[in-house]
């Protein structure tokens, strides 16, 4: 297990915490980057043939490893029978700080 700062020890980020349990040996370190996130809010109605697992696919296409998360936040169904769903996508990259108009760029493909 390779940690490349000390100083992770005495973190309280939960995606450095969360990758060890107490008395377990033999973990592999996963890095993680240390740049902030960029959130984006996407919503769209749908129909009986959406499939969400395909929806994260698309993302990971167009954004590649940009693309950190993909989570349902929302869904709204009207009187009329439709259904909105509302995800927000979480994109960060292991180099450097993302801005939005790029990632405003990446969503517009």
């Amino acid at each position: 297990m390779y940690i490349p700062d000390i100083r992770l020890f005495w973190s309280t980020d939960k995606r450095f915490t969360s990758q060890f349990t107490k008395g377990q040996l033999g973990i592999k370190f996963k890095p993680f980057s240390k740049y902030p996130p960029c959130y984006k809010d996407m919503s769209f109605w749908i129909n009986d043939s959406f499939i969400g697992n395909n929806l994260c696919e698309i993302f990971r296409g167009v954004a590649g490893d940009l693309t950190e998360e993909v989570q349902l936040i929302d869904n709204f169904t009207n009187k009329k029978g439709m259904t909105s769903h509302c995800y927000r996508i979480t994109y960060r990259s292991m180099e450097r700080s993302l801005t939005d108009k790029e990632i405003n760029e990446l969503q517009v493909d």
